[in-house]
């Protein structure tokens, strides 16, 4: 009960407004059956495979030189002999390990160099010269360096992989680092992060695209620099990879079988884009809405 003279607030009689027609809505068509279909990116990519594949096969057969140039059939024959007897399957292991191993000290001193970059001005400057000066030498020049320090085997290849990897991943990592919104960095600083911390826990996540994308180049520059080494000196302990397989045939003039050892450094290199970096992107900076 209220006290005498307490003021009420006025209540408003209830009402209902009756809705005006919607009147007709307009629809939109489904989309053709052609239309719908050609909407899916891995069907188009297909489609541009086999046209690849017809115009070799039809270039192929107006050569008419298996030593020149093979045919598509010729060379799928080749792919799967090499793996039924082992030999291709045996070549790549030997190329992955000696890539997975020089990718991953490569992406070591990468993350070791811009750390250092972002943490303290010496270290800057220290990236900023050596990108510079590193960063536009092929890694093939440095083969000759690296036969003369490392002699004829796997660690001249690891020193060449690691080269092909540091600088890009670098350079793409660092100017995510520098990307990097000033809040997110006093957020950081507010909550006590700092030097490797504030780095890991701030500045990777935030920079993360980035990061990926130079995961990216790394990856394609060290998987032809991989290649290109072992063509020249692939052999170790009796053993080569994949470089060295395509090198054995063409000396024996199997072009068939250097067909099909680029048909697997092919094969290879969209598998490891498609299974690895592009779920790897979409579990990460895709589902966080990082990057769309």
């Amino acid at each position: 009960m209220s006290s005498p003279g307490t003021l009420l607030p006025p209540v408003r009689e209830e009402y209902e407004r009756p809705l005006a027609p919607l009147g007709d809505i307009a629809v939109e068509a489904p989309l053709p059956a052609g239309k719908r279909i050609f909407a899916h990116a891995w069907l188009r990519k297909t489609l541009i495979a086999l046209v690849l594949v017809i115009v070799w096969e039809i270039a192929a057969r107006a050569v008419n030189n298996d030593l020149l140039l093979p045919t598509f059939s010729a060379t799928l024959s080749a792919f799967v002999q090499g793996i039924l007897s082992g030999e291709l399957l045996q070549k790549t292991a030997v190329s992955m390990s000696v890539l997975l191993r020089g990718y991953l000290l490569g992406v070591a001193f990468a993350f070791a160099l811009t750390s250092l970059a972002v943490s303290t001005r010496t270290g800057r400057d220290l990236l900023t010269m050596l990108t510079a000066m590193f960063n536009p030498l092929p890694s093939i020049a440095l083969l000759p360096l690296a036969l003369l320090w490392f002699g004829l085997g796997t660690g001249s290849l690891l020193f060449v992989l690691v080269h092909a990897v540091l600088w890009p991943l670098a350079l793409n990592t660092y100017s995510g680092f520098q990307a990097v919104p000033a809040t997110l960095r006093m957020t950081g600083r507010n909550y006590g992060l700092t030097g490797l911390r504030h780095v890991v826990s701030i500045l990777v996540p935030a920079a993360l695209p980035s990061i990926l994308a130079g995961l990216r180049v790394g990856w394609a520059f060290a998987w032809r620099t991989l290649i290109a080494a072992e063509l020249v000196f692939g052999t170790s302990s009796g053993s080569g990879g994949l470089g060295w397989y395509i090198f054995e045939n063409r000396n024996e003039l199997y072009t068939d079988r250097v067909f099909a050892g680029l048909a697997a450094v092919i094969v290879i290199g969209l598998l490891i884009e498609h299974l690895v970096f592009d779920t790897l992107e979409r579990i990460t900076v895709r589902r966080w809405g990082i990057q769309q």
